[in-house]
């Protein structure tokens, strides 16, 4: 495997909020990706890959550790990821490998914002213990360590990361959402337009006659654009590498996330009328299932947090205008993925490297009628693209194994000939990439601060998705999700309440318990027989 000690070097590419059917290799009929489609055709492109968890920092914890957010407890977005855990690129790093990350990074909060949730109330002449005593675990997650990714941290004077960053010795991060992110892009964007600030935000966009929500028609030009900036630093990375010592290198974008905002001429790359207008709006037989209608509801009485994070109802013509930005801003990153594999090509490493493509979470966009992401686990935000391009593996080919965002390390570490620690709950796919079994299923956790209209505070969902059925089990409520996407591949006819489909969900149920006896954590391993 060439100059590496026959140890691969790896570049992992990451989008964020990036579906699995928005790229041309996984059938978009508009989407131009012809970069990302190259890295297919010389790789296994995994047909039913699905996240951890269908939001930001969950799933990035499952991804960086291998592990389900029941066990790194990164259960929901606003929780940092706390230094006790051990990542794979901590392993990395110990057996030899340059470590970088350019990008997006949301293992710690980045907003600066205060949690939506309240801690619970004293009773009244009860004593209520402080500091260390008032949760469950102690932690030290309220120290500077984990405020690294805050807006005050970086509006700092000189502000300097603490490296190793989670295992990545080279970092230069990008926060946020958008064209008003920070991070070390700041700086970069700085230097080549003083008045940066002039041009950011949805209150100096250029004119366009687009109504999505969250539709910003920045004035910020395409070369200072954070994907921009993240190519340019991660070519520069793999200038800078010798022949003799493998890398790991992460290459994270924060688009597609919202808002829609392309930059130049990805805006109008592609046009709304274009684009189908999603079934649900055309099926009068539908019954949204109660955490959906709510949400419809929300927005039909003009409730709706529409500049927010959470779902939210659409009409056709946003679906549509939401869809053709977000292809925009999907081809800006392709044309930065092309550089940077024509960057590892001039550096001679390419013959030695694995590329590999992912994304954290989807998006609705339009389907079933909503925007965005929350506790409805349609395949719009479980299922994303994994792409694995080995030198030394099978070519073009299509793999239908069910694999999940917990197993990339594993699978990374196994290429890497590096016993995983223990623990650790992903499994490899190299076999998979041969045409060997996946999992049998894939287990989703799901936690959030922000309250459903239909299910009440802090919804949490878990899923079991196999190869054929998505079965949701919902905390709190009397109701839950079936169905066969074999015969209803839209996921419109909820089958839990159907006495036909009784013993397919009883079968399913067990199968999920299981599935949550085996999420049980294996470490701290036993020191001695007691």
């Amino acid at each position: 495997m060439g100059k590496a000690g026959n140890r691969p070097s790896f570049i992992l590419f990451v989008t964020d909020q990036q579906r699995a059917d928005f790229l041309g290799c996984y059938g978009h009929p508009l989407l131009q990706t012809p970069n990302i489609d190259a890295l297919a055709a010389r790789g296994a492109v995994f047909d039913r890959f699905y996240v951890a968890s269908p939001v930001c920092m969950p799933n990035r914890a499952s991804l960086m550790t291998g592990r389900l957010p029941s066990a790194h407890g990164v259960r929901a977005n606003g929780i940092p990821l706390a230094a006790h855990n051990v990542t794979f690129v901590e392993l990395l790093r110990d057996a030899g490998y340059r470590t970088a990350l350019i990008g997006k990074s949301h293992l710690q909060n980045f907003s600066g914002k205060p949690p939506l949730v309240a801690r619970p109330r004293a009773h009244p002449g009860f004593h209520r213990p402080g500091g260390a005593l008032a949760e469950a675990r102690r932690h030290d997650l309220g120290e500077a360590l984990y405020r690294q990714e805050e807006p005050d941290f970086w509006s700092s004077p000189q502000p300097r990361l603490e490296t190793p960053f989670y295992g990545f010795d080279h970092v230069e991060l990008v926060t946020g959402h958008g064209d008003g992110v920070g991070g070390d892009y700041v700086a970069w964007a700085l230097a080549r337009e003083p008045g940066l600030g002039s041009l950011i935000g949805p209150e100096n966009q250029l004119a366009h006659d687009y109504v999505c929500p969250q539709a910003v028609r920045t004035g910020v030009p395409p070369q200072l654009y954070s994907t921009s900036y993240i190519a340019e630093r991660a070519r520069a990375f793999l200038a800078g590498q010798d022949g003799d010592t493998p890398f790991f290198l992460m290459v994270s974008f924060p688009d597609p996330h919202h808002p829609f905002n392309p930059p130049g001429r990805y805006w109008d790359m592609y046009t709304p009328d274009d684009f189908a207008t999603p079934e649900a709006f055309s099926r009068d037989d539908w019954a949204p299932p109660p955490h959906v209608a709510a949400v419809l509801a929300e927005r039909e009485a003009g409730a709706a947090r529409l500049g927010g994070m959470g779902t939210i109802a659409c009409s056709p013509r946003e679906a549509r205008e939401a869809q053709a930005l977000t292809c925009g801003m999907i081809s800006m990153i392709d044309e930065a993925v092309g550089g940077v594999i024509e960057a590892l090509e001039t550096s001679g490493r390419g013959s030695d490297t694995v590329a590999v493509f992912t994304s954290d979470h989807g998006d609705h966009l339009g389907d079933h009628c909503l925007l965005l992401k929350g506790a409805e686990h349609y395949e719009q935000i479980t299922r994303v693209p994994f792409i694995w391009a080995d030198p030394q593996g099978p070519r073009g080919v299509r793999r239908q194994a069910i694999g999940q965002t917990h197993d990339i390390a594993a699978t990374l570490l196994e290429r890497a000939r590096i016993e995983p620690f223990i623990g650790m709950q992903g499994i490899s796919l190299v076999p998979a990439m041969a045409g060997g079994a996946g999992r049998p299923a894939a287990f989703i956790q799901y936690d959030h601060q922000k309250d459903n209209p239909g299910i009440g505070p802090q919804p949490r969902v878990h899923t079991l998705r196999d190869a054929r059925y998505r079965l949701s089990l919902i905390h709190g409520v009397t109701w839950g999700e079936l169905y066969d996407l074999e015969a209803d591949p839209g996921e419109f006819d909820n089958l839990w309440e159907v006495p036909a489909a009784a013993a397919i969900k009883a079968r399913l149920i067990e199968h999920l318990a299981r599935e949550e006896v085996a999420a049980a954590d294996r470490a701290p391993f036993p020191l001695a027989l007691a």
